[in-house]
């Protein structure tokens, strides 16, 4: 296994002209089976772009979903 991870899965739409929703599936990180399901409001300031919020969500392999706290 490479030492980048992949996603499962990666979704984006335009909101307007600045902002993008954007859904990331990844593989969990101890659990196979789990999933961390992330969702990001990225906004175009200038050549940068700026998380304006973000929601991450962890699913156990048995269905069991918990929402994950805020990154630091």
């Amino acid at each position: 296994m490479s030492s980048t991870s992949q996603p499962k899965g990666r979704f984006y739409t335009r909101i307007n002209d600045q902002d993008y929703l954007g859904i990331t599936i990844w593989h969990g990180k101890t659990d196979p089976e789990a999933e961390v399901i992330v969702a990001q409001l990225r906004r175009k300031e200038g050549d940068n772009w700026e998380t304006i919020g973000r929601l991450a969500i962890y699913r156990s392999s048995n269905g069991e979903y918990s929402k994950l706290p805020e990154r630091k």
